[in-house]
């Protein structure tokens, strides 16, 4: 049996009833499966697809998320695929769509998450565990207190650096933990030193991330803002927006602790 769903770039498609055999094409989508109890159904997945590490290791792998073999998945037989809209190559997924019934998440904040997380719960009949999710994740993020109004730039990429900006997931987090972020023109934009230097960013970020930034990278950027608190960053709880989600608030408020003026540990009176 089929149902029509709706996803999230407004594409209505026919789903069956209860798919057996999921191909999924983002990393984040992958884990939030797994814990919705779907790890059997899942028959193939990307090679960055890398928690659970049972998962990574024992699946299927289709190729890189912009670059599927499209000969790979065909093997695998799906009923039904899942994907993000800014992840995977449109041409490629117009090309699967044509073959298999194929689920898009656009994904840009917070809500749109945790929609993307009730409605994968619903395509797989994990309603309720879907909703136990999105729950945790919410009342996490209603106890986040936010820093006070600080810039940040969070850098993404080097050579050239690349940070994350205005209109993505990573800057909704970031405004959630109260920060501004020094990039809004456009959403991944390419930073030259001077860029670096005139935005002049009270923090700066380094995400674990696509690049993998290291120490050795915050003397690099010390010497362009010499004034700004640098901070490696762990990429997956700010961008991985699935089952994920429920450790990033706590997370963040680590962070706010750990770069707040206000953190310094002062005397207490009885």
């Amino acid at each position: 049996m089929l149902k029509q769903v709706t996803d999230q770039m407004h594409r209505t498609i026919s789903v069956p009833d209860s798919p057996q055999r999921i191909v999924s094409l983002v990393p984040s989508q992958t884990e939030l499966l797994h814990w919705l109890g779907c790890s059997n159904e899942v028959v193939g997945q990307t090679l960055f697809c890398i928690h659970p590490k049972n998962m990574h290791q024992s699946k299927p792998r289709i190729g890189g998320t912009k670059t599927l073999s499209l000969a790979k998945i065909e093997n695998l037989h799906p009923d039904l695929v899942i994907g993000n809209k800014e992840e995977n190559s449109k041409d490629q997924i117009e090309t699967l769509a044509l073959q298999y019934p194929v689920w898009m998440s656009d994904i840009q904040d917070l809500n749109e998450a945790l929609a993307m997380i009730e409605q994968i719960g619903s395509l797989v009949n994990k309603e309720s565990q879907a909703k136990q999710l999105v729950d945790q994740i919410k009342t996490s993020f209603t106890q986040l207190v936010p820093i006070a109004p600080t810039t940040v730039l969070y850098l993404i990429w080097r050579k050239p650096w690349m940070a994350a900006g205005a209109q993505t997931f990573i800057g909704d987090m970031l405004g959630r933990m109260g920060l501004q972020n020094g990039c809004t023109s456009t959403r991944y934009p390419e930073l030259s030193n001077d860029d670096i230097r005139t935005i002049n960013p009270q923090h700066i970020f380094l995400s674990s991330e696509p690049y993998p930034f290291k120490e050795k990278h915050i003397e690099e950027l010390k010497l362009l803002v010499p004034n700004a608190t640098i901070t490696l960053v762990d990429g997956e709880l700010f961008s991985w927006y699935g089952s994920r989600l429920q450790y990033a608030a706590n997370y963040f408020q680590q962070l706010i602790h750990a770069i707040s003026p206000q953190s310094l540990d002062l005397p207490t009176h009885s």
